[in-house]
């Protein structure tokens, strides 16, 4: 079955390239101008991707992301943008975005970076997820939902925050590094790319740990990357 896509963005030129593009690949492709009409068809209808330009009339991207977050948090969200600082990704990721590709863009990297995000959508995870190890000491994952339970808290997480628990899931209790997180959730290994995986990390803390700041379960590894302990009282590196 073929995925639902939208794109929002009120540069005629971009967006007809983009439907253009995404439509040969294989794509249903449905369009926004401005963020109150993206919000719109992101609320009534049903994608397996969203891609969101940033700055458009009547609402911007940021606000549109935090709104389809509230209401549709199992929604993957790439965002679409001229602005590519830091803090502006960070900016990004901080209202629900799990990608962020600055303009002007190749649209080779459009393309993988869309095939990477829709298989966190929930049709396509229905279909091709391998279940393997979905519960360790404290911590439950149910991939339907996209949600977590720890000591009988439930937890909603997004399309990205799931990925990331799940990966650290099947090697539990086992360091695993920057370049296998990158490649398993996002399916590339890009350097450019480690502070997205941070923050997407520090979201996740926010759920999941009692104190972010000191987390029982999601334990940094020096010079390496992280790892699951999956007790709270586990003795940490």
């Amino acid at each position: 079955m073929a995925q639902r896509l939208l794109i929002a963005d009120d540069d005629n030129e971009i967006r007809e390239l983009l439907e253009f593009d995404l439509s040969h690949s294989g794509y249903i492709v449905e369009s926004a101008k401005d963020g109150e009409e993206a919000l719109q068809k992101a609320l009534i209808g049903s994608y397996d991707l969203i891609l969101l330009d940033v700055m458009m009339p009547k609402m911007n991207g940021f606000d549109v992301c935090k709104n389809i977050r509230k209401n549709k948090p199992e929604i993957p969200i790439l965002m679409l943008t001229a602005k590519g600082t830091i803090n502006d990704k960070t900016q990004g990721f901080d209202s629900g975005a799990d990608d962020y590709i600055v303009k002007p863009f190749d649209i080779q990297e459009v393309l993988l970076r869309v095939r990477a995000l829709v298989r966190r959508s929930p049709s396509v995870k229905n279909q091709t997820l391998s279940k393997e190890i979905l519960k360790a000491g404290d911590i439950e994952i149910f991939p339907d939902s996209l949600e977590t339970e720890i000591k009988g808290k439930r937890i909603k997480l997004t399309p990205t925050e799931f990925e990331i628990l799940y990966c650290l899931m099947q090697h539990f209790n086992k360091a695993v590094t920057l370049a296998v997180l990158l490649n398993e959730v996002w399916g590339y290994n890009s350097d450019d790319d480690v502070r997205m995986l941070r923050v997407h990390v520090g979201g996740l803390r926010q759920k999941i740990e009692e104190n972010p700041k000191i987390p029982d379960y999601l334990q940094t590894v020096t010079n390496v990357g992280y790892k699951l302990t999956p007790f709270a009282d586990s003795e940490t590196e």
